[in-house]
């Protein structure tokens, strides 16, 4: 792959704060303001601006909806550029390989895509070298307008065939394996529990598997990853070793070394800024035949959303947070939060319930506000999460409380989904 410019010459340039003001879900439309706008027709007329994120920037703003102001961009392609997909397609992305143009058109008129289309345009996504542009508009295009489950699924698909091969082997694990995933970028003000949660599950009996990455952005802080490495825990280089016990906090699971093609897209996330459809799939590849998934979402309308990936990732159950602080598996105790808990029947479909923070036997949680973290630095974290481990609490009430809390949570999901899984005898 072709050396990206650095994470500060691209997050200051037009295009991208252009991106930053335009893209952000057709639900909330912001038109570029004048002056940005045309610093953004001269980077577009220079040829010089990195090209996946021209395509990024190009894809959020058809995605959106251009005004008319800004259709004056149309100038730079050709008069009705924006009106006509297989035009704009050969002026934007003349490398683009022919038979993605029927794809790269469907995008732009705004139409979801079948299984074996999103299948087609995961191969594209994940090579090396070909037609960054592209790969940044459809990028943009897929996050901005929301990923259907069928793209998923062929994306998905796409996705776990570029696994390197000591991954493609089963697992040797003798017991339930329970897969945790949080959000790769992290946290900026708030302390991650996710070891701790790893710890409870192997006290109840369960190996686990924590997915990790170094941050896509935008948050650059501290991530889980920061956080093992720290901790001292080693990462898988395959499946075979798992038949190996892991203490105390189970076994990490680095993307670098599950795919190198996933990993090239945290470099290109950093210059695209935004989300892309990776931020979500990431996190529900299931290599090591894990029967449980515990993530978390922000907004409580895609817990459903994730549920429902989960299970198509081969997934027997799912623990779906909402409303983790900055999106982690660290649950607000101030606001409404909670978890959906979802099986999959023997006949493939899904059940599901929801224990959320109201009910009786969480209300001792509950607080004002949540802290939050100045100066967070990995090594506090790690302090806590050791502390806890040892003494069960760590002098940060906030801390302890939270841990706690998320591991109540747990608990009432886990005999729910136990009772579940044993009626169906699939346990």
């Amino acid at each position: 792959m072709s050396q990206l410019p650095a994470l500060a010459d691209s997050a200051t340039t037009a295009l991208a704060r252009g991106i930053q003001h335009i893209g952000v879900g057709k639900q909330q439309n912001r038109s570029l303001p004048p002056a940005l706008l045309d610093e953004c027709r001269e980077a577009l007329q220079s040829g010089d601006a990195e090209p996946i994120l021209v395509g990024s920037f190009l894809g959020a703003l058809l995605t959106k909806g251009p005004t008319s102001e800004e259709r004056s961009l149309e100038t730079v392609y050709g008069k009705g550029a924006f009106s006509n997909p297989a035009f704009f397609i050969n002026k934007v992305c003349p490398d683009l390989p022919a038979n993605l143009f029927p794809i790269a058109t469907k995008l732009l008129k705004g139409h979801t895509l079948r299984p074996s289309e999103a299948h087609q345009l995961g191969n594209f996504l994940f090579l090396e070298d070909e037609c960054e542009t592209f790969k940044g508009m459809a990028a943009s295009i897929l996050r901005i307008r929301n990923e259907s489950n069928d793209e998923y699924k062929g994306l998905y698909e796409a996705a776990m065939e570029t696994i390197t091969p000591g991954f493609r082997q089963l697992s040797c694990v003798d017991r339930p394996l329970v897969q945790l995933a949080e959000p790769f970028d992290g946290t900026d003000h708030t302390y991650l529990i996710t070891p701790l949660l790893a710890h409870f599950f192997e006290q109840r009996g369960y190996g686990t598997l924590s997915v990790v990455s170094r941050t896509p952005g935008p948050k650059y802080t501290l991530n889980a990853h920061d956080l093992y490495l720290y901790l001292g825990c080693q990462m898988l280089q395959s499946n075979h070793e798992i038949n190996t016990p892991p203490e105390p906090f189970g076994w990490v699971l680095d993307q670098k070394a599950l795919s190198p093609a996933l990993n090239r897209w945290v470099d290109r996330r950093r210059v695209m800024l935004k989300r892309p459809f990776l931020s979500t799939l990431e996190r529900i590849l299931n290599p090591c035949s894990a029967r449980i998934l515990v993530t978390s979402v922000f907004q409580v309308t895609a817990q459903m959303k994730m549920a429902e990936l989960a299970l198509m990732a081969d997934f027997d159950a799912v623990i779906v947070l909402k409303r983790g602080l900055e999106g982690s598996l660290a649950p607000s105790t101030s606001r409404g939060s909670g978890i959906l808990c979802a099986v999959r029947t023997a006949r493939g479909h899904l059940f599901y319930q929801h224990f959320d923070s109201n009910l009786a036997s969480f209300v001792g949680y509950r607080t004002e506000s949540d802290d939050i973290v100045t100066n967070l630095q990995v090594s506090d974290n790690a302090r806590l999460v050791r502390d806890f481990m040892q003494e069960g609490e760590t002098g940060n009430d906030d801390f302890d409380n939270r841990a706690r809390f998320m591991q109540a949570l747990l608990s009432r999901g886990m005999d729910w989904i136990e009772g579940q899984l044993n009626g169906q005898g699939t346990y």
